[in-house]
C-alpha cells in the first residue's frame, strides 16, 4: 500500500543530516544507517549508503532508478538457500509406480 500523497515521503532526520553533511563536505565515505524505512531522494544519487539488514550493513550505491523506493528494498534480510533437489522426489515417485 503506497503512502498517501497528502503525507509526503518519509526520511529519518538523522539520516537526512548525515546526507546533507556529506554533500556539503563533498565526502565520498559511506553513510551508515539503520533506517530501512526512509525514502530515497534525488539528492542521495551518487552516494554509498550502508543499510542494516538485521545482522550487518550492506553497501548500496544509489542510482537514479532507485529514487522513490525505500532503502530496505535494496538490503535483503533473508538468504535464499535454494529448493531441495528434484532427484529425491523423482526417485520416490518412481518406486511407488513400480510397486503397483
Amino acid at each position: 500500500m503506497p503512502r498517501s500523497l497528502k503525507k509526503g515521503p518519509f526520511i529519518d532526520i538523522s539520516l537526512l543530516k548525515k546526507i546533507e553533511k556529506s554533500i556539503k563536505m563533498n565526502d565520498k565515505k559511506p553513510i551508515k544507517t539503520w533506517s530501512r524505512r526512509s525514502t530515497i531522494f534525488p539528492n542521495m544519487v551518487g552516494l554509498t549508503i550502508l543499510i542494516h539488514n538485521g545482522r550487518n550493513h550492506i553497501p548500496v550505491f544509489i542510482t537514479e532508478e532507485m529514487v522513490g523506493h525505500k532503502l530496505g528494498e535494496f538490503s535483503l534480510t533473508r538468504t535464499y538457500r535454494g529448493h531441495t533437489s528434484d532427484k529425491k522426489v523423482k526417485n520416490v515417485n518412481f518406486k511407488k509406480y513400480k510397486e503397483e
